[in-house]
């Protein structure tokens, strides 16, 4: 299945039915006046968050979207039948934005959440509204009203509670498979990870959170180098970043340098993420030899000045990922616990989350090279075509 965190589509609700001009005619009955029925409504589009998708594939290619109209009047009173809505399955974690405002509609966050995008047109009224003391035979009718239309931009912004970046090969993907089911493809060059992947991991039996995997980034990413920061705005709704480290990397190159050249990435794309809580995992610590950990480590952590907590681990042998697991969730509940029971702290945290929606959006914008778009023609080729598994 492709991965695609874009689309946009048309949507259009449908016409209510018309209203009916007639009278009733019936042996007998001399007099039997207007009896003509009002029309049905339109059906309306909704859009509804399923955990069941991970992708917006479904809106690549079918991009326009109608509902039905509403059947006229009849006569002898009869109402048209209403059409039925259009209900369109979207990921959980789908915002929903109008291109020509740039106003953002919704934000699907929930299983079963669910906004009408497209309302459809009222039904008209039937001659029968119109009958009065002077006026016993009207010949006035009200057509159905058009229904609503409109072009809706999707972004997708995958939900975890852990975040994890870093340089390419830092073993990001061998660290999520490591604690979790999810199977992302791992190799020995840069860039083996071209799509988020998302894993849950259980710390016990009723415990467990998500964890999301992003490309890898390097220097220069901002404007572009690499897989740029595309993949970055995923990160977007985690509560806690983990910054992979490769204390040996096999370019020789320096981690304390890669570790300020992701940070400045991070600062570039977003402010509010840069504070976002992150924590320094050193990766591969089993490539040292155990006399020299603590001094390779302890002089790795002195020189960045890292203040946050820091954990030593080998995704590849599992030495000291339970601990960080565990570490983790006490973290992720604690952080919930505190929301709930103070206010001032849900505010703050939210006010963040509003800072970074916003920066992320305007640099989303930024790398499609214009403003919010108000001739967008809807292609969308700039998406990944790659392969992805999702296994939670």
């Amino acid at each position: 299945m492709k991965f695609v965190d874009e689309a946009q589509i048309e949507v259009h609700a449908g016409k209510g039915g018309n209203g009916c001009l007639s009278f009733r005619r019936e042996k007998y009955v001399e007099f039997g006046g207007p009896d003509g029925g009002d029309g049905g409504a339109g059906g309306s589009v909704w859009l509804r968050a399923d955990h069941n998708l991970n992708t917006l594939i479904d809106y690549r290619y079918d991009r326009s979207f109608r509902a039905r109209n509403g059947e006229g009047g009849m006569g002898r009173q009869r109402t048209g039948a209403s059409a039925e809505d259009v209900v369109l399955r979207v990921p959980v974690g789908t915002t929903i934005i109008d291109p020509d405002t740039d106003e953002v509609l919704a934000d699907l966050v929930a299983d079963g959440e669910q906004v009408m995008v497209a309302r459809g047109g009222r039904g008209g009224l039937g001659n029968t509204h119109f009958k009065s003391s002077t006026n016993q035979a009207p010949r006035r009718t009200i057509p159905g009203s058009p229904g609503e239309a409109r072009r809706l931009r999707l972004e997708l912004k995958v939900l975890a509670d852990v975040g994890l970046l870093g340089q390419p090969n830092a073993g990001k993907s061998t660290l999520i498979r490591a604690v979790s089911a999810a199977r992302p493809k791992v190799a020995d060059y840069p860039f083996t990870t071209l799509i988020p992947n998302l894993g849950v991991v259980k710390a016990d039996r009723y415990r467990s959170f998500v964890m999301a995997d992003i490309p890898g980034l390097i220097e220069g990413a901002a404007e572009g180098a690499g897989l740029g920061v595309r993949f970055l705005r995923h990160l977007a709704r985690t509560r806690l970043l983990l910054h992979v480290v490769d204390v040996l990397p096999e370019d020789q190159s320096d981690p304390v340098e890669q570790v300020r050249a992701i940070a400045g990435e991070l600062e570039k794309f977003s402010p509010a993420l840069a504070e976002q809580e992150r924590w320094l995992v050193l990766n591969k610590v089993d490539l040292i030899p155990g006399d020299l950990r603590d001094e390779l480590c302890g002089e790795l952590v002195e020189r960045l000045g890292w203040r946050g907590p820091v954990y030593r681990i080998s995704a590849a042998t599992g030495e000291g990922c339970d601990t960080l697991v565990y570490a983790l969730m006490n973290a992720i509940e604690e952080r919930r616990l505190r929301e709930q029971e103070d206010p001032e702290f849900a505010a703050a945290q939210q006010q963040l989350r509003a800072r970074l929606e916003e920066e992320v959006r305007q640099r989303t914008q930024a790398r499609r090279g214009r403003p919010p778009s108000r001739e967008d023609d809807g292609d969308d080729d700039d998406d990944d075509d790659v392969e992805v598994v999702y296994r939670p």
